[in-house]
């Protein structure tokens, strides 16, 4: 298929941002509200990296190509590693190619299979729920599914004191469904992509990498980078993990994370991550 990104030259000072979501999981933004934004912002190129969403890159690449917008194929994937949630960024991708998207439709039918456990979990506790509210919450992104559930017990009046809607949905065995953090790099590359470590400093339920920690997790895992420039990361962190990239010759991205209009895109310079988009067949000059 046509890529918005064929060919692409940017200049090193080109606004880009490498890490942005829509309704397809758990963002605020349509894609075309989006676009519309990012085009009057006159940003040179971004990644739509919605969570497990690797089936709409086809139409996200339409979508570029009717707007003018160069967007890069890419996904971030959720994953699990010593038990914390440690999210993965894939670029470059082929979006005809299936190992990313097998992945990422496994991790949907088992994210449903569990909405549809807890549902009847609560419903055996002596819950009520509207008769369309399963389906409405089975109809959810695999990011959304677990919310939904929560949401959904609010709606009908539960979980409004002690205990929570939040701990009633985790009693009633409600988890987030992950991925095997190394299968979701073979699968990138496979597809013809790169791997990189999201936002390796975040400390809100995330793991946060120190340099001891990404030793390890290099030794388990083939990412070829790391997420260095990103809003919740302190300057020593962005320093350290700069310096950790240099030093291994690993890839960098920058991205604002943004999933609504209220923490919208952040213009990065395009040189912050020259080697990631080289290696993707973008160049810089």
């Amino acid at each position: 298929m046509n890529l918005s990104t064929t060919g692409l030259h940017l200049a090193p000072n080109a606004p880009i941002d490498l890490q942005l979501h829509t309704v397809h999981s758990d963002g605020r933004w349509t894609p075309e509200s989006l676009f519309d934004h990012l085009l009057n912002e006159q940003f040179s190129l971004v990644a739509i990296t919605d969570h497990d969403c690797v089936d709409t890159a086809v139409s996200l690449q339409q979508l570029a190509l009717e707007k003018q917008l160069p967007v890069l194929a890419a996904v971030e994937m959720t994953t699990t590693w010593q038990g914390e949630m440690t999210d993965l960024l894939c670029f470059g991708f082929d979006p005809n190619h299936t190992a990313l998207n097998d992945l990422a439709q496994n991790l949907m039918r088992r994210q449903r299979e569990n909405s549809q456990q807890v549902y009847e979990n609560l419903v055996q506790q002596g819950f009520d729920f509207l008769p369309d509210a399963l389906p409405t919450v089975l109809a959810k992104p695999s990011s959304q599914q677990p919310h939904a559930l929560v949401n959904l017990l609010k709606a009908h009046g539960y979980g409004l004191g002690d205990p929570s809607a939040g701990k009633l949905v985790l009693g009633a065995g409600c988890k987030f469904i992950t991925n095997d953090p190394a299968a979701v790099a073979e699968a990138a590359h496979q597809s013809g992509g790169v791997c990189l470590l999201a936002h390796p400093g975040r400390t809100d339920g995330f793991m946060t990498f120190d340099v001891q920690l990404l030793d390890q997790f290099r030794r388990e895992v083939q990412i070829d980078g790391l997420e260095v420039y990103y809003p919740l990361h302190t300057p020593d962190q962005t320093v350290m993990y700069q310096a950790y990239a240099r030093r291994h010759k690993l890839l960098i991205s920058a991205g604002s994370d943004s999933h609504g209009p209220d923490k919208p895109p952040i213009k990065y310079r395009a040189e912050l991550c020259r080697a990631l988009l080289e290696r993707v067949g973008i160049q810089i000059a």
